[in-house]
């Protein structure tokens, strides 16, 4: 007697399709956290690089260093170097949702940072994203388990520093 296995590759793939699927849409949201944290530290690697270049951040009036300040932020959120506190309101940011109210710029002269930079002789910046929380794309993970969003999808955090060098 034979038995008829017409049907046996599709049970087969119906038992498989469904964790292929988890593992393929996982992958993607996984590369596109990378791609966000990447694309945040590098923001805020030029925004650092700015700094440690400028002459009026450390040796200009207040309104110079704000200016500076103001630029850098610009720099990090949009790719513009401008004075103006609203440059990047009409501008597409570097990731989705990243404003300058995001950026935090320290230094251990003059605004302290939390870890605080040691005080001395040589001049350090330290650019950072604050409260930046990575959102989810089409597939929401957390939607889908019934979990928190914050379980899945937490607040990205990247900073460089970089040495003044006049």
């Amino acid at each position: 007697m034979s038995r008829r296995e017409d049907g046996s590759s599709i049970i087969e793939l119906a038992i498989v399709f469904p964790i292929l699927l988890i593992l393929f849409v996982g992958s993607a949201e996984l590369g596109r956290l990378f791609y966000t944290y990447t694309s945040l530290a590098k923001a805020t690697n030029v925004g650092a690089r700015y700094l440690s270049t400028s002459r009026n951040v450390v040796n200009g009036t207040a309104q110079e260093q704000t200016d500076e300040k103001t630029k850098a932020k610009n720099l990090v959120v949009c790719g513009i170097k401008s004075a103006v506190a609203t440059a990047c309101a009409n501008q597409t940011p570097v990731v989705p949702g990243l404003t300058t109210a995001n950026v935090l710029i320290c230094d251990n002269f003059s605004v302290a940072c939390s870890p605080a930079i040691p005080a001395a002789t040589t001049k350090y910046f330290r650019v950072e994203i604050q409260s930046y929380t990575y959102s989810a794309g089409v597939w929401n993970l957390a939607t889908m388990t019934g979990k928190v969003s914050s379980t899945f999808y937490f607040a990205l955090k990247p900073g460089t520093e970089a040495r003044y060098m006049p």
